[in-house]
């Protein structure tokens, strides 16, 4: 099983404990010279910033060798350890690279994503002289709209112009013109507007009328009675099976 399985099933405490006693064996196995000598270049090597998983690697030993010889107040927290792993990092750039590749227009972001630093890694290395000011994308200009008023949308409107036309204009809906209108001024609709939706035709009632079939009721039902079945019924005559069921049970016996 796992570490994480056996960590679920086994107490805090025990785990305390479990963990204090190590240290305790490793401390008493600290008395040899070879012992001494490593617990000092893991202390020495961690203490210079570097983190655990390169000062195992370093010394050819597990990373839980390297906590093991480390006392909990010389162990880093997780926030130092993150702010000095960036640290290292950013002192590794190629700092005159870097000066020369933003100084030809590469952008901070793009050095960053390119040195997997941030930003602002990149924004320190440059010298304040050769900042370049931030590029500002243009916004779109908002469209002017003329000023809406009653006044002028009849007088433009008596003068011939349509109410779509107006619309469109004065960045309003066609009801919104049509509603400044007098009823008496209200002309009919140009070929130039677009047609109002007109209301649906009510469908005749078709109550009563029964379709004629090839087959009478009667031989539908014979059919049925000497074993053919609906679909087979149905697709001699034509029709859907739903209609030739309803025929049977309509039909009298």
């Amino acid at each position: 099983m796992s570490k994480s399985t056996v960590r679920r099933h086994v107490p805090a405490q025990e785990r305390r404990d479990a963990a204090a006693a190590a240290r305790q064996r490793h401390r008493v196995r600290a008395e040899t010279p070879y012992e001494q000598a490593l617990r000092a270049q893991v202390v020495r090597l961690y203490g210079s910033g570097m983190p655990q998983q390169r000062v195992a690697a370093t010394l050819g030993i597990s990373v839980e060798a390297v906590v093991a010889r480390l006392e909990p107040e010389q162990r880093r927290s997780r926030q130092e350890a993150t702010r000095l792993a960036v640290e290292q990092q950013s002192e590794l750039l190629p700092l005159e690279e870097v000066i020369a590749r933003y100084a030809q227009g590469a952008t901070m972001v793009e050095l960053g994503r390119f040195y997997g630093v941030h930003p602002s890694t990149i924004r320190r290395r440059i010298p304040d002289d050769l900042i370049r000011p931030r590029a500002r994308t243009p916004q779109p200009r908002p469209r002017s709209r003329q000023v809406f008023t009653e006044e002028e949308v009849r007088r433009r409107y008596a003068a011939g112009e349509s109410a779509s036309a107006l619309a469109r204009e004065f960045g309003v809906s066609p009801h919104t013109i049509r509603a400044r209108i007098p009823d008496a001024d209200w002309r009919a609709r140009t070929p130039g507007e677009a047609p109002a939706p007109s209301p649906r035709p009510a469908q005749p009632k078709t109550g009563g009328v029964r379709m004629v079939l090839a087959l009478s009721d009667e031989e539908i039902l014979v059919r049925y009675r000497a074993g053919q079945s609906a679909t087979a019924i149905g697709h001699a005559v034509g029709v859907d099976c739903r209609t030739i069921l309803r025929r049977i049970t309509s039909t009298p016996s």
